[in-house]
């Protein structure tokens, strides 16, 4: 099983911009309940795509910067970036199976 990894402003550039592989980022916080509904699923996807996606989370009251530069108002938000642009963006606690489409469109 592949580790989710956490990110900060400050390596978002480096981890995320700059990965030589698709970025699945998830910015959440401790106090939010859909983003803890959600987390487990996202933990999955970091395994079952291993090798093919890296999946990192970033805690939004910790690193504000990040998420005000891609627009994000309400978590969880998920992005999906390939070579350092924006693919896909989902809002709320979505069902597996719609990040699933998500990452295939892709990865």
């Amino acid at each position: 099983m592949a580790d989710v990894q956490a990110v900060s402003d400050d390596t978002f550039q480096r981890e995320v911009l700059q990965a030589g592989t698709p970025v699945l980022i998830d910015f959440w916080a401790p106090w939010c309940g859909p983003c803890r509904a959600i987390g487990p699923i996202v933990e999955e996807l970091a395994g079952e795509y291993n090798g093919r996606l890296k999946v990192v989370k970033m805690n939004v009251d910790d690193n504000p910067r990040t998420p005000a530069q891609f627009g994000v108002r309400g978590i969880p938000n998920l992005i999906l970036f390939k070579n350092g642009e924006v693919k896909e963006q989902i809002v709320g606690a979505v069902p597996k199976s719609h990040l699933t489409k998500a990452i295939d469109r892709v990865v």
